[in-house]
């Protein structure tokens, strides 16, 4: 985990989002870029959440472009906290400026970054995602994020910042209703400290590695070919992010029979063609996968 004086978890990052906002801002204002102003899924949009609990929020700027002048011409006696939201899930591009967590944590108040996607740590894969651990040394006093994206551990709401403005947010009387339960933290634990979870292996695949095995595979089926392919990031995570890898390419019609299977394969139509994608398969169930697919290929 990122450097931080304390943490705290909640059961997922709207709930920290929730929780940061109205124990520093219960009843004040709220400054928020409106290029920052998301739906968070399912209909669930920014505003509306951060009100439901008395803070109030004042957008600053343009959609498209936001200065630090903008911030300061709105700070004022009714201010109780900024936030800064990354675009996790979407980009905004062309004739388009932000405000750096560094700049704003010159403002003399509390900072909340939402960091979203759960990137603990600068990824070069991932060069436009903001990371917890250079949001926090930049200046910020809280930084929430997902579990269960770009962390890839179970849901939850995980704050980190300054041991003062955690404990304040802990010793809030909604923490009580937004904690997790020892399931949760037992899972997060074993993400941090076991094994490298799932997404960062899947994403850190061996490229080499991910050829090596599809041409296995395409050798036992005895049937299709290997092909380029881009994978994402997904998840609300890496918006727009590439991962450029290889498949392997059969008749469209095996998709089908794959999803039906047992076990079933969810293998992906693009361009007229079932592509089977092993970056999200554990190299352990190669084999069981490739009888599958043989089976799919039987049914033709």
């Amino acid at each position: 985990m990122p450097e931080a004086e304390a943490a705290l978890v909640v059961n997922n990052a709207a709930a920290a989002l929730l929780l940061a906002t109205t124990a520093l801002a219960g009843g004040r204002e709220v400054l928020v870029s409106r290029g920052e102003m998301v739906e968070i899924g399912d209909g669930f949009r920014l505003p509306p959440l951060v009100e439901s609990a008395g803070a109030r929020i004042r957008e600053v700027g343009m959609t498209n472009r936001t200065s630090l002048r903008d911030y300061e011409d709105a700070l004022g006696p009714g201010t109780g906290a900024v936030l800064k939201v990354h675009p996790s899930n979407y980009r905004v591009t062309g004739f388009t400026s932000s405000v750096s967590v560094r700049e704003l944590a010159g403002l003399q108040v509390p900072l909340v970054v939402d960091a979203g996607s759960g990137l603990l740590h600068p990824d070069p894969l991932l060069p436009d995602e903001l990371d917890a651990a250079t949001a926090l040394a930049d200046g910020a006093d809280v930084v929430l994020f997902s579990g269960d994206k770009l962390l890839g551990g179970p849901q939850a709401g995980i704050l980190l910042g300054r041991a003062e403005v955690i404990e304040r947010l802990r010793r809030h009387p909604m923490a009580r209703a937004l904690r997790v339960d020892k399931l949760t933290l037992a899972a997060l634990e074993a993400t941090l400290r076991g094994p490298v979870a799932p997404v960062p292996a899947s994403l850190h695949l061996d490229p080499s590695e991910h050829a090596r095995r599809t041409g296995v595979l395409r050798d036992e089926v005895g049937a299709g070919e290997v092909v380029p392919c881009v994978g994402r990031v997904g998840g609300g995570g890496g918006a727009g992010v590439e991962l450029p890898g290889v498949a392997l390419a059969l008749p469209e019609a095996v998709a089908a029979r794959l999803r039906t299977g047992r076990p079933p394969v969810l293998a992906r139509v693009e361009g007229g063609r079932c592509l089977v994608d092993l970056r999200c398969v554990p190299e352990a169930d190669d084999e069981e996968l490739a009888a599958a697919v043989r089976a799919a290929l039987a049914g033709a």
